[in-house]
């Protein structure tokens, strides 16, 4: 009875109710991976603002310079993984200069002192060099995943470095990036024995890699799923790779095409593509194509009825070599692919693939003046044959409001719809009215929707269907497009949770800029290029909105220097919220107001 009574006793040493508690909600919070909820939970109070911080294990910078790495270092203590993003998207259309700043030194420098057990980078639009990768490379040394997409600065030298010391890694991505040939042989720089490699992705890279290494590198990767080669591994190369990774689930296969270069195979030996990829059991994401040979496209037929998703967009074939393949695909999620299959290509899909969900038509000469392949006809196929879609981009020259209504009503699940109409102000061609009825259904019908791109003739009418019907709209591109101020003013004052604000060659000015105010603070950027703000309406937002950072910025090839009396010597005006001072490494073509 004694013991049983002394169970009830307070222990001596035990821990005081308050951090019990602290541990209760740590332990709870771990589950927490949503970053938005994480978000939410730290404002609810101190202690849940101080656990939830010391729990975050990944941490998402959306712009490079809303807050310094010491800041951000400092307030989560415990992060293993961390994804930046640098320059805004227009960025890859040549639209700002190209020395603009996005820096990975500072956040490298920060990192290798903060959080020396990191395990994952992933950068996008960031700048880096040789030097930054082999300190990263020198400080993490439990370091397993490195993406790189839309990067910029480094080489070979660099990647040679990551794979060299990185021994424990299983993830090296290359996507849409810059890498300089230093003359280095990186695939030669893996460790020797087996690695714990996953994923390699170099189709980016334009230069020659050492094959015989690469060979060997596959071979002595069991755990290699993903693989993605640049234009200079040929067929017959893709060939012998097939033979030793049959395990692959996602594959880029390179040019898929014959190189005048074969050291390893008698060119007269006939060789089985068409069983190499039978072999591949677990393959479901294809793409490469760079070079591609027609005549070997029926090789990847075996695989095609496993395939979820399908990228042709570096494949210039003709809507019958298209048709060959995309008749075989029936289980295809995702496809991205060129406007050579023009619309019949475009009807196969819509006739093949019933559980299509993201289609991405890219067009292979970006010239207004030139007639397109693809049109209304090809979009209203796809929305009554791929009722499951939830996200399209859509580059093509001419368009009518029935068919972008037809899409608004037989795709309701839609979550991104882009349409590019190419030619400046190009109204329905076939009515020649504007297309405001038809953007204005896709806001209407499609209720679920986070992304939209606007263009072709558009009056401010369907700007205020978009600020009427947008409340969950996010990010939103406008080009060539609008009448008027009030136009911009009814989607800054209707939709709640704009995030991404994107205006180029659109006729808004110091009017609409102001009408945003409000707002700015709760948006991660404004860019606005080619439009009619002054200098002297930027200089009353930066003055009235301190935390606001306001970039004039000039392209290039615009050498004349700032003058303080002119208001419109400037292309861009580039706004987004900072937690932190005036940066200082902005060039001459950047003024911050």
């Amino acid at each position: 009875m004694a013991e049983e009574d002394g169970d009830h006793q307070p222990l001596r040493g035990s821990d005081p109710p308050d951090q019990v508690l602290d541990t209760v909600l740590e332990t709870v919070l771990q589950f927490l991976t949503c970053r938005q909820d994480r978000n939410s939970a730290s404002l609810v109070c101190q202690s849940w603002h101080r656990a939830e911080a010391l729990t975050r294990s990944e941490l998402f910078i959306g712009n490079c310079y809303a807050v310094s790495p010491a800041r951000a270092t400092a307030r989560f203590p415990r992060v293993e993984s961390i994804y930046i993003k640098g320059r805004p998207r227009f960025a890859d259309f040549n639209l700002m200069p190209r020395n603009w700043g996005a820096h990975f030194r500072p956040w490298v420098s920060a990192m290798s002192r903060a959080y020396p057990w990191l395990e994952k980078v992933y950068l996008k639009r960031m700048s880096l060099t040789n030097d930054d990768l082999a300190l990263l490379a020198d400080s993490f040394r439990q370091f397993k995943e490195l993406e790189l997409v839309f990067c910029e600065g480094f080489g070979t030298k660099g990647l040679s470095e990551i794979a060299s010391k990185c021994r424990q890694l299983r993830v090296l991505d290359l996507s849409d990036t810059e890498v300089i040939d230093d003359a280095m042989d990186w695939i030669s720089s893996f460790p020797e024995g087996e690695t714990p490699l996953e994923s390699l992705t170099f189709d980016c890279v334009e230069c020659e890699i050492n094959f015989e290494a690469l060979e060997g590198l596959v071979a002595r990767s069991p755990s290699l799923k993903k693989l993605r080669l640049n234009r200079y591994v040929s067929i017959r190369q893709l060939y012998q790779l097939l033979i030793k990774a049959p395990q692959l689930t996602h594959l880029g296969t390179g040019s898929f095409s014959q190189s005048e270069n074969i050291q390893h195979l008698d060119d007269n030996q006939d060789l089985d593509y068409h069983s190499a990829f039978a072999a591949c059991k677990s393959l479901v994401c294809l793409s490469g194509f760079k070079e591609v040979m027609p005549e070997y496209l029926p090789s990847i037929y075996p695989v095609c009825a496993n395939l979820t998703s399908l990228n042709f967009s570096y494949t210039n074939i003709n809507p019958q070599q298209f048709r060959s393949v995309i008749v075989h695909c029936h289980k295809l999620q995702n496809l991205w692919l060129l406007d050579t299959v023009c619309d019949e290509g475009l009807q196969a899909v819509a006739a093949s693939c019933k559980d299509l969900r993201e289609l991405r038509v890219f067009p292979v000469h970006p010239d207004e003046d030139i007639e397109g392949p693809v049109s209304e006809v090809g979009l209203q196929a796809i929305s009554e044959g791929c009722r499951k879609l939830q996200s399209i981009l859509y580059f093509c020259q001419r368009m009518t409001n029935e068919a972008v209504i037809a899409m608004s009503r037989n795709c309701p699940d839609l979550v991104v719809f882009r349409l590019c109409i190419m030619g400046r102000h190009q109204p329905d061609h076939v009515t020649r009215k504007p297309m405001d009825e038809g953007f204005g259904a896709i806001v209407k019908n499609c209720r679920k929707l986070t992304r939209l791109a606007v263009s072709g003739l558009l009056t401010d009418k369907a700007f205020s269907y978009i600020g009427q019907y947008g409340k969950l709209v996010r990010t939103l591109s406008v080009a060539f497009a609008g009448d008027s101020d009030m136009g911009l003013r009814y989607v800054l004052e209707g939709c709640p949770r704009l995030q991404k604000l994107e205006i180029r060659d659109s006729p808004f000015g110091d009017e609409a800029l102001w009408a945003g105010a409000h707002r700015y603070y709760n948006m991660r950027f404004l860019w606005m290029s080619s439009c009619r703000v002054s200098r002297l309406g930027c200089q009353e937002i930066a003055r009235s909105m301190p935390h606001l950072v306001v970039e004039l910025l000039r392209y290039e090839e615009e050498d004349a220097p700032f003058v303080e009396e002119d208001n419109n010597n400037f292309s861009v005006l580039y706004m987004y919220r900072s937690l932190e001072q005036t940066r200082n490494d902005a060039p001459e073509s950047v003024t911050i107001l």
